[in-house]
């Protein structure tokens, strides 16, 4: 398995300047996960981010993405368009700690906003002045005339490379579960290849990648677990092992309820 050592890792720490925060009562001081939040070590070549719906995660990684100089809507430093402001202004209050390594590339991928960023690319292509055109880096076929999980796997397997600083917001949400599985072994290969990932997500599959931190973000500060100690694994495994126990216990509840 490939170990980066933390030397290896671009980024090695996150923390919250706290004596700056104006309020803990605000947003996005407020989401308990956040107005806990002291500091965070990243000594893993994979760190997620999991929790519940509103816990914080995908809050914490765009504030993380910004902090490093990347657009909030997602793309490499490249991209500094602006569909709809609505990021918080934690980035202002982090200080990241960043190792001896420099990388060579960056990127955000947020899910949610992955359509404009392909909108963008368009655009920008569409300009006049000739050079190489930007949806080469990502396979050369338009990411719109894909669907919603080709055009993840194009990013995937074309744009990322080596030696670079990944923040990836929910991956999995338009991979099939095959499609989980080969973006493991592609995370893999770019970890072997001195690339460094933090990656909030839902998926048991993903989090069961071997060389990985992960913080949960609940109801205190973010807290290191085991995968196997994840709800996302023990509901799964429940699931697949109990099917109709539990489907019965499900169901009946729901007619209750009407």
């Amino acid at each position: 398995m490939a170990r980066a050592s933390k030397s290896r890792n671009f980024l090695l720490g996150l923390s919250l300047r706290r004596d700056e925060v104006p309020s803990f009562d605000a947003y996005p001081f407020s989401i308990p996960a956040i107005g806990a939040l002291s500091e965070l070590r990243f000594d893993h070549p994979v760190t997620f981010l999991i929790g519940e719906n509103g816990a914080g995660k995908s809050t914490l990684l765009e504030a993380l993405a910004i902090a490093w100089g990347l657009n909030p809507e997602g793309g490499s430093r490249n991209f500094d368009f602006a569909t709809r402001a609505s990021h918080s202004d934690l980035n202002r209050y982090l200080r990241l700690s960043r190792g001896p390594r420099r990388a060579l590339d960056a990127y955000f991928l947020r899910a949610e906003s992955y359509y404009n960023v392909a909108t963008r690319i368009e655009e920008l292509d569409a300009e006049p002045g000739g050079g190489p055109k930007i949806i080469g880096w990502y396979g050369g076929k338009s990411l719109h005339e894909q669907s919603h999980g080709e055009s993840f796997f194009a990013l995937f397997m074309n744009r990322l490379g080596a030696d670079g600083f990944f923040l990836l917001d929910e991956p999995e949400a338009a991979l099939s579960p095959n499609r989980q599985l080969a973006f493991l072994s592609r995370m893999h290969d770019l970890v072997r290849r001195g690339s460094q990932f933090v990656v909030a997500t839902h998926s048991p599959i993903l989090l069961a990648y071997p060389d990985a931190a992960i913080y949960l973000l609940a109801d205190g500060a973010p807290s290191r677990v085991d995968y196997r100690d994840t709800e996302h694994y023990t509901v799964t495994r429940n699931f697949l092992t109990r099917t109709e126990q539990m489907l019965a216990v499900l169901l009946e509840e729901g007619d209750e309820e009407e």
